[in-house]
């Protein structure tokens, strides 16, 4: 994927854009509806957009929709593509290359995790404090010899926590474990992701955002824990749990994304 075919879909974007966004916000497997309870101003799907990367996992509906809280403008993009997908960094990096050419200046990354720190239960919204980048891939964009320490913004983090505090919903802070996937992983990797300290892991947001820090837009993760990782249960693990578990602590996550962005 080259500049041309960037700067095509992002000529298309802007086209139809009806403001500049403030904020971005990824939202991951089983999270996309969160935009159904806000007011939209514009929906482009990807699929309407030249050389846009299309996402095939199901829970991603594959759509960019421009929507306010109160005066915030925001940009929300509903399904990521991942690396499994395509095997291309380009083509799961094209979001944040999009946000961050519209001007957007914090990005909320959003993800289904699997938990790994065996405290964590499905259900519980972990705040992304750092991570651990499993992919062997580089971000283009950081450039050779560049650092990735502070990715994740420990002010947002912080605020997230006191309005969490204030509206009742339980949050955890902890690493989270980029992957490439599609396969989940077995014990022993799960082990090995404990040992070296990782709380959570997932197919995504790693590379997502260390583009994003390095392009100075301020970074909030959060993982929603769906499952207990391999060898932490004796459950069986399937996508459809990821989604089952995302719709049911779905309002929750709604009323804390929402009192984020309004605190903000």
């Amino acid at each position: 994927m080259n500049d041309s075919s960037f700067e095509t879909a992002l000529a298309h974007v802007r086209e139809h854009a009806p403001y500049r966004p403030e904020i971005a916000i990824v939202l991951g497997s089983g999270l996309g509806g969160y935009t159904d309870s806000l007011q939209a101003q514009a929906t482009l799907s990807t699929a309407a957009i030249p050389a846009y990367p299309r996402s095939t996992v199901e829970g991603h509906k594959g759509e960019l929709v421009f929507c306010t809280i109160g005066r915030k403008r925001l940009l929300a993009f509903r399904g990521r593509v991942h690396f499994y997908e395509s095997g291309n960094v380009q083509a799961l990096l094209f979001p944040i290359r999009v946000a961050a050419a519209l001007g957007a200046q914090t990005m909320i990354i959003t993800n289904a995790a699997g938990g790994v720190n065996r405290t964590f239960v499905p259900g519980d919204l972990m705040l992304i404090t750092d991570h651990l980048d499993l992919t062997g891939e580089a971000v283009p964009a950081a450039g050779p010899g560049s650092t990735r320490a502070g990715v994740y913004d420990a002010g947002l983090v912080r605020a997230t926590e006191l309005v969490a505090d204030q509206i009742g919903v339980r949050v955890v802070r902890g690493v989270y474990a980029g992957v490439k996937g599609p396969s989940y992983e077995s014990a022993a990797e799960i082990e090995m992701i404990h040992r070296i300290g990782g709380d959570a892991v997932g197919m995504s947001t790693v590379l997502e955002a260390s583009l994003a820090a390095s392009l100075g837009i301020r970074v909030l993760g959060i993982s929603c824990i769906t499952n207990k990782a391999t060898g932490t249960s004796s459950a069986r693990l399937n996508h459809e749990e990821v989604t089952v578990v995302a719709n049911q602590v779905r309002e929750q996550f709604a009323r804390l994304l929402t009192k984020v962005i309004e605190s903000l």
